[in-house]
Parts: C-alpha cells; sequence; structure tokens
C-alpha cells in the first residue's frame, strides 16, 4: 500500500484540478472527494448559480469518469433514471436500454423536484448500486456516486425528501456564496471560459478505487470509534433533538473520518478529523425539537452543541 503522504499526493492533484473551474470553495470539494472514498453520495442544499453542476462536471472530467445529469421535475418517471426493456424490431427479443443512471458521476439536479417514485427508484439505485429490471440485474459503472441538489428556498411545485432518504446521503454540503475577490475571478473566468478546457485526467476511475480500498485501511483507535459512538448516542437524548443519529450514521462519520485523515496526508484518525466532519455527516439526519429551534436553531447548531458536551479522547 502506498504511504499516505503518497495517496495524499493524488487526491490534492484531484482537488487542484477542480479547482480550475472551482473558485474559493476548497472546503467543499474535500468533503465530496471525503464522500466519494467512502464509496457514498452527497447531497447540495444551495441556491441556484453556484457551481453546483460544474463541481460535478470538473470532478467527472478529472477523474476521467462519464458524467450524467438528471433534471428532476414531476413528470421524470422512474425508468428515465434505471431504463427499460424494449421489443428490438429486427431481432423481436427484449433489449434493456440504459437510463441515466448508468455513469460514474451523476447529477440528480432538484432531487425534491422529482415525484416520491422516482426518488425512491434514485435511491434505491444509491444504495444496491445496481438497477433490476424484468428479472435481470445491471449493474451499475464503479466508481458511481451521486450527487443531488435541492433548492432550499423556493419550495413551490417540489417533494419533500423523507428523513429515511435524507439517512441515504452520506453528507450534505452547502457550498454558499463566493467573497468579493473569488466572484471577481469567476467573472474573468467565465469571460475567458478557458478554465473548464484546462482539466484533464489527473485520476483514472481505477485510481479512484484503489484510493477507496486505501481509505478502509486507515487506523481508528478504539477510543476514537467510542467517540463516535459518544457523539450518535448524545443526538439521541439530547433535548434539542426529536430524531437522532442511527447506527448509519455513526457508520457513515467513521467511514468519512478514515478518508479525510488519508486527504490530509495522515495513516490514522485524529479527534480534529471526526469534529470537522461531524456536522456534515450527521445534520441532515436530525430532526430538532421545538425548544431546539428557538435554542440552537439549525441541526447543524445542534451537533456543535453536542460536540461542545462530549469529553475529547486523548491520543
Amino acid at each position: 500500500m502506498d504511504r499516505p503522504e503518497k495517496a495524499n499526493e493524488r487526491i490534492a492533484a484531484l482537488i487542484d484540478s477542480v479547482e480550475k473551474v472551482i473558485v474559493g470553495k476548497r472546503k467543499s470539494i474535500e468533503m465530496v472527494i471525503t464522500a466519494m472514498l467512502t464509496e457514498g453520495h452527497v447531497l447540495i442544499e444551495d441556491v441556484p448559480g453556484v457551481g453546483k453542476t460544474k463541481l460535478v462536471s470538473a470532478l467527472a472530467r478529472s477523474c476521467g469518469g462519464v458524467f450524467g445529469r438528471l433534471q428532476l421535475t414531476p413528470d421524470v418517471m422512474p425508468t428515465d433514471i434505471t431504463g427499460f426493456t424494449m421489443i428490438n424490431t429486427v431481432t423481436h427479443e427484449n433489449e434493456f436500454r440504459k437510463g441515466a443512471a448508468f455513469c460514474n458521476f451523476l447529477l440528480a439536479d432538484e432531487i425534491n423536484r422529482a415525484s416520491p417514485k422516482s426518488q425512491s427508484a434514485l435511491l434505491e439505485i444509491m444504495e444496491e448500486g445496481q438497477v433490476s429490471i424484468d428479472g435481470n440485474t445491471y449493474s451499475l459503472p464503479k466508481p458511481f456516486m451521486v450527487l443531488a441538489t435541492q433548492n432550499p428556498v423556493e419550495t413551490y411545485g417540489t417533494y419533500h425528501l423523507p428523513e429515511a432518504q435524507m439517512d441515504r446521503f452520506v453528507m450534505k454540503i452547502s457550498m454558499g456564496y463566493p467573497d468579493a475577490k473569488d466572484e471577481i475571478d469567476i467573472l474573468e473566468r467565465n469571460v475567458s471560459r478557458s478554465a473548464a478546457g484546462d482539466i484533464t485526467e489527473v485520476l483514472s476511475c481505477e485510481d479512484i478505487i484503489d484510493l477507496r480500498e486505501k481509505a478502509k485501511l486507515i487506523r481508528c483507535s478504539e477510543n476514537l470509534k467510542e467517540y463516535i459512538v459518544n457523539i450518535a448516542g448524545a443526538t439521541r437524548s439530547s433535548e434539542y433533538i426529536r430524531l437522532g443519529v442511527s447506527p448509519r450514521g455513526s457508520i457513515a462519520l467513521y467511514k468519512a473520518a478514515k478518508a479525510y485523515a488519508m486527504i490530509r496526508g495522515r495513516g490514522y484518525v485524529i479527534p480534529d478529523d471526526i469534529k470537522t466532519l461531524a456536522p456534515y455527516v450527521l445534520a441532515h439526519r436530525m430532526i430538532l425539537t421545538p425548544k431546539g429551534k428557538s435554542s440552537v436553531g439549525t441541526t447543524e447548531g445542534a451537533v456543535k452543541k453536542i460536540l461542545e458536551t462530549i469529553s475529547v479522547p486523548v491520543e
């Protein structure tokens, strides 16, 4: 196995490549790559026009992967996502036509505008990594990752994602608006349109699969495993939280901490990895009580409040 520092060099090259298009959002890029290395999916909750599509496209091009996009609306059918079988008029046999999910990086734009049936089809694909139609199973390409977006402001004509479905995303991020200096840079790049053309393949899909395996081998001490479990347990007993984090959330935080440690060039997890990732990995899995809404405001605020109360293990 490569030393963590060697793996870090490859990941740094990937981050630098994506940054040719996405300006001033290194933390968001790192979070997406962390999720990718855990074989997970990401929900990006943000307003239109902040670079969500460009982020996914740049990531796919940098990894030599196939980029797919679904603009989800109420009339999108599950078969548009999964594919369907039809009669071949020449051979008179059933023929499978692949849906949009058969790619490496799928942007599911405005997932909350799709009907619940289409949402379920997409989320089943995310969980299983395969499509089953008419008794046949078709595996999706590897690596496979879904980056779904939703607009937190405009809710007219949308279908709320149930908590059980939100729980399928390894993390939720928000890119936010750029600062003034970065926005000036964006204006210049948009006029020249040179940045997107500068992106070349820096890693292959095989490299991504290899890095995923290496991330699993990053060490995490028993004390830190207990720290993760204590954080998850605190969400279930907090007066601010009505629905706490399930064991799936604990597993996601454990895997993400290992991947993030590798991104940082270490062969082991430290408490700061867990504290950095906890709001991204846990907050979207929780529901606040009325007291929580008035006291901490958001689920991210509740996670940060819990982190202040849990003793940090000394390594």
